[in-house]
């Protein structure tokens, strides 16, 4: 669920914008709340409430507090999205947080984005083909052992 900044008096959250959907988001809009909570994110991006806890320990989001209850901001979304999108790529977190911190000090408030120069490109594309090899040969090793297994 979405929360506008106004809570009841008991401090529970109140929906922002009347009627919501399921996520939490103004029914008939297609713009994002203000905040999400952990839930709402997770669901969003098909992620577990653990890989954000995960990401937020290794200081890659920076949700807000209420209590107990983790809010996440347009940011966050955005951080997250490009976390994923690193993930996609082939890069570690530690090659993720450098890229998105590095271009967030470059354009403040720009929204994070992955910083890849052609020569990254060139040298992820190496990595994960060496990979790619490395996996194929396992398998016909194990292609292999399997034949000789079956045959004894």
């Amino acid at each position: 669920m979405a929360y506008d900044r106004q809570t009841e008096s008991r401090g529970a959250p109140v929906r922002a914008g009347g009627t919501t959907s399921r996520t939490g988001r103004p029914a008939g809009r297609s713009t994002a709340p203000a905040t999400l909570t952990i839930g709402d994110l997770a669901e969003e991006f098909g992620v577990t409430l653990r890989a954000l806890r995960f990401y937020e320990a290794k200081g890659l989001l920076h949700p807000q507090r209420r209590g107990t209850t983790r809010l996440y901001t347009e940011e966050d979304r955005s951080r997250l999205a490009t976390i994923l999108r690193g993930k996609e790529l082939g890069f570690t977190l530690r090659e993720i947080a450098a890229m998105v911190d590095g271009d967030e000090l470059a354009e403040a408030g720009a929204g994070a984005t992955l910083s890849l120069s052609p020569a990254q490109v060139a040298e992820q594309i190496t990595h994960l083909e060496n990979q790619k090899a490395e996996i194929e040969r396992a398998l016909e090793a194990l292609r292999g052992y399997g034949k000789a297994v079956a045959s004894a």
